[in-house]
């Protein structure tokens, strides 16, 4: 082994993609096959973890000049030239298959769901990293961005009982038609309406439903009520991520891209209509306006109690944000150890540079009714009259129509946040989030400030 990590070289850069694709995988299958002998990396001595350390990192090293020189001609014979659109879940395990060795199977996320965070093998920091390329890309990068904002299967086919029964259930996630507006409430009444890997996939269908349903002109985002001993009977717009269902291994480092890239995005942006293709065109072929041309409306978030870490986030996506006086609103990435979203690219936007900064890296808190938090709400209500301030909310936003809404909407994102901001910003955040989630400093944060290896999942 120590011959191995001493005088093995990774492939050189360049050369024809299929060359080079072989000569990668050969390579990274001796490094897993030498790391398969070493114990864990929460076990065995200083010397055999070093040992692994450095087969890890002459590994990395490999996919990175191998992504440096040949992502795009991954992407397209992953996608026939971008033809089909991949979200990214498919689009990672499709090239795992294509390149093996570059990114985990689904079998081996398999094995590495079984393991708490501390006890990971490290294994989705390729994942990270190949998404990375891809989103660095500029026709790559927007067509996977564009596929993330195609509506789900799911939501086509529960779009017929919303709208005869006018309301659907999807587990964690309700979906309620109130006047012209969709109401999504969040439901995880055990971790204070936290979301994890249960919760993502009925969120994003949730708001595919209420952006495809015709009659609905608004949407609605709030919390469930909680049955928690100190919350009970109440409202909690959300607390984040999960941090116990985290560090128990139960959330995947793609929860993050899947997250931001899809509903919160889809929120933001609108969904990809279903005649046009991931990379903006429509059915004969003809520039349809590109992903940033989708089906949107305008989104109010209720906030009752708190909106924490990814529930706060929402907040900077949102059109009106109605919230209950006394709620927090906060961003614990310092105590958490990850990077809190699109938060970095969007909170100064709000806030200011420096107060974002602040938030970031020092856990500044904003308090509804309190001055300073006025750059984060629009309205601040007593509690108990949230749902009249939601009515007349809705009301005044629908009352003379929308017709200028998505206009307006696209024009303010023109000046903010162009698609390609967005995705170069994830191309960043891709890689770095991959670092933090896999980071022993995280593992230490949770159970420090968290006492999450305590916890029951």
């Amino acid at each position: 082994m120590e011959d191995w990590t001493a005088s093995a070289s990774a492939p050189g850069p360049g050369g024809l993609y299929s060359a080079a694709a072989g000569a990668v995988s050969e390579f990274l299958a001796r490094g897993q096959e030498l790391a398969g002998r070493l114990p864990g990396p929460a076990r065995g001595t200083a010397d055999e973890r070093a040992a692994r350390e450095a087969i890890g990192a002459m590994m990395t090293a490999a996919r990175e000049s191998f992504l440096r020189s040949h992502a795009a001609d991954l992407y397209d014979a992953v996608t026939g030239h971008r033809t089909r659109s991949l979200q990214v879940e498919e689009f990672v395990y499709t090239a795992a298959a294509h390149v093996p060795g570059l990114v985990p199977t689904s079998a081996d996320m398999d094995a590495e769901r079984a393991r708490t965070l501390p006890e990971k093998e490290g294994i989705e920091f390729a994942q990270g990293l190949l998404v990375a390329h891809v989103l660095a890309l500029p026709q790559a990068g927007r067509h996977l961005v564009g596929a993330m904002l195609r509506p789900t299967s799911q939501a086509f086919e529960q779009l017929a009982e919303l709208r005869a029964r006018g309301t659907v259930d999807l587990g964690p996630v309700r979906v309620t038609r109130r006047g012209r507006a969709g109401l999504l409430e969040l439901s995880n009444p055990r971790h204070l309406n936290a979301e994890d890997g249960v919760t993502l996939g009925p969120t994003e269908c949730a708001v595919d439903i209420i952006l495809l349903d015709p009659d609905i002109e608004v949407g609605v985002i709030r919390g469930g009520v909680l049955d928690h001993p100190r919350y009970q009977g109440t409202r909690v717009f959300g607390s984040g991520i999960n941090l116990t269902g985290l560090y128990h291994g139960r959330i995947d480092f793609l929860f993050y891209l899947l997250r931001d890239l899809g509903y919160v995005n889809k929120i933001y942006r609108g969904i990809t209509p279903p005649e046009q293709d991931a990379g903006g065109q429509d059915a004969g072929g003809r520039d349809a306006g590109g992903p940033d041309a989708g089906i949107e409306k305008l989104w109010i978030a209720a906030v009752e109690r708190f909106a924490v870490g990814g529930a706060c986030q929402l907040l900077h996506v949102v059109d009106h944000v109605i919230a209950t006086r006394g709620s927090r609103l906060f961003l614990p990435a310092r105590n958490e150890g990850i990077i809190p979203g699109a938060s970095n690219l969007r909170l100064p936007r709000f806030v200011g540079d420096r107060a974002a900064r602040q938030a970031i890296f020092s856990g500044r808190e904003w308090t509804a009714g309190e001055p300073d938090a006025a750059l984060l709400c629009d309205e601040v209500v007593e509690p108990g009259q949230m749902d009249g301030a939601l009515d007349a909310r809705i009301e005044a936003l629908t009352n003379s129509g929308l017709v200028n809404a998505t206009a307006n909407r696209r024009a303010l994102r023109a000046g903010q946040e162009p698609l390609d901001l967005f995705r170069e910003y994830m191309a960043t955040f891709a890689v770095e989030q991959a670092r933090c989630h896999l980071s022993p400093a995280l593992v230490r944060n949770l159970e420090v400030h968290w006492n999450a290896h305590e916890r029951r999942t």
